[in-house]
């Protein structure tokens, strides 16, 4: 449940989502660059039998003409986009990026991993209609 004693979208898959992550910060450290952790989640995703999509492509629509595409770390579950940071902290700027990617994909909950320091940052984003 959240603050306002709703049920949270996707909680199970999202928590399954960060158990991957607190797994691979113990085992790999904190601070590499993102592509190192991106693929370790591949693989923990893999090993623990989470469906996922590595680096899809959506493409980014401006008045119906094609201007672009977006490409993903990750989505898991065919639901959650999961976006690997290796940054100072989670900021509005990565908050807002995430909006819109979901806007791009259509989905409705996002998840920001923060690996760089020894603690795991993170924050799941929600697109409320």
């Amino acid at each position: 449940m959240d603050a306002n004693g709703r049920e949270l979208v996707l909680k199970d898959e999202v928590y399954a989502v960060i158990s991957c992550a607190l797994e691979i910060i113990n085992g790999l450290g904190h601070g590499l660059h993102e592509k190192p952790y991106e693929n370790a989640l591949a693989v923990e995703f893999g090993h623990r039998g989470i469906p996922f999509v590595q680096q899809p492509r959506f493409p980014v629509l401006w008045k119906t003409v094609l201007i672009g595409e977006f490409i993903p770390d990750l989505i898991a579950y065919g639901k959650i986009i999961v976006d690997t940071k290796t940054i100072e902290y989670i900021s509005p700027n990565e908050r807002g990026q995430m909006l819109n990617y979901l806007r791009i994909t259509k989905l409705q909950v996002g998840v920001i991993i923060n690996f760089k320091k020894p603690k795991l940052e993170w924050e799941r984003i929600v697109l409320t209609a």
